[in-house]
């Protein structure tokens, strides 16, 4: 006597690598395309064909994400360039509204130089207010605040100390 098989095989499986002969009960009473799969496959059959089937999918997702982020890519890209050319073009408008102050002015007070240094003084002092204001708001940013928070909560146990080593 040879004692129990804890192989975890039947009678049915015993020889076939796990597999359900075409006659086993449990194959013959399958009524769907995959009841019939389920009871003539082996565990580790199905386990497997799960990690491919898995495996196949999560490719497939990835590649419609860089497909997808690409598309999306193309589509912010040419919105960035008409926001640019339509920077350019306002800064155009800008220097031809300059330059007809610059004339005007130059009327008024009979000599054209005395109008371009008066348009330029003006832009001086709007460049003056434009830098104070931006370099204040700079001040009041914080490099990632979270960050330098959970970076401080770490516990001192995790630094490489000389001692340890």
């Amino acid at each position: 006597m040879t004692g129990p098989d804890f192989s975890g095989a039947t009678n049915a499986t015993a020889g076939n690598g796990g597999r359900h002969s075409a006659d086993d009960p449990a194959v013959l009473a399958a009524d769907t395309p995959a009841e019939v799969r389920a009871a003539s496959q082996s565990v580790g059959d199905i386990v497997g064909d799960l990690m491919r089937d898995i495996s196949t999918l999560m490719r497939e997702e990835i590649a419609l994400a860089k497909a997808e982020a690409k598309e999306q890519a193309s589509r912010a890209g040419k919105g960035v360039g008409m926001l640019g050319g339509a920077g350019y073009a306002g800064s155009m408008v800008l220097l031809f509204l300059s330059l007809a102050l610059m004339f005007v002015l130059g009327d008024l007070t009979e000599h054209l130089g005395w109008g371009a240094l008066i348009v330029a003084v003006i832009w001086g002092i709007v460049a003056a207010i434009l830098y104070f204001s931006g370099r204040s708001a700079l001040k009041e940013v914080e490099p990632m605040p979270e960050t330098v928070d959970s970076v401080k909560q770490i516990p001192d146990a995790l630094h490489t100390k000389e001692e340890n080593r």
